[in-house]
């Protein structure tokens, strides 16, 4: 099995314009739902190609307000920690996104 993914430039850039102009809006708050917008942005983007060649997509089941309780418990964190929380909660959105994915 492969993996192969659909990001274009346009794509890209357009995720991040996006994303650049609402953390300027709301102070850097909007940083904190970056990264299950980020994950979920790529992993619909991707698929699984099996060894005859089929090409089955990936779907993220994660949207961004879901997990309140989460995002408030990280920015705590990231609070206290001055930052260096955010690193690691970037990590643990990834993994609950790859974690609540699936293959059509």
């Amino acid at each position: 099995m492969n993996i192969k993914a659909d990001l274009s430039i346009l794509d890209i850039i357009g995720h991040l314009i996006i994303w650049v102009v609402l953390s300027i809006v709301t102070f850097g708050i909007a940083l904190f739902f970056f990264p299950y917008s980020f994950s979920r942005f790529v992993i619909n983007r991707t698929s699984v190609v099996d060894a005859a060649g089929v090409e089955r997509k990936m779907v993220c089941d994660i949207n961004l307000f879901s997990n309140i309780g989460h995002i408030i418990l990280w920015m705590l964190i990231s609070l206290v920690t001055f930052g260096l929380g955010y690193i690691f909660y970037f990590y643990r959105v990834w993994n609950y996104a790859l974690n609540n994915s699936r293959v059509e």
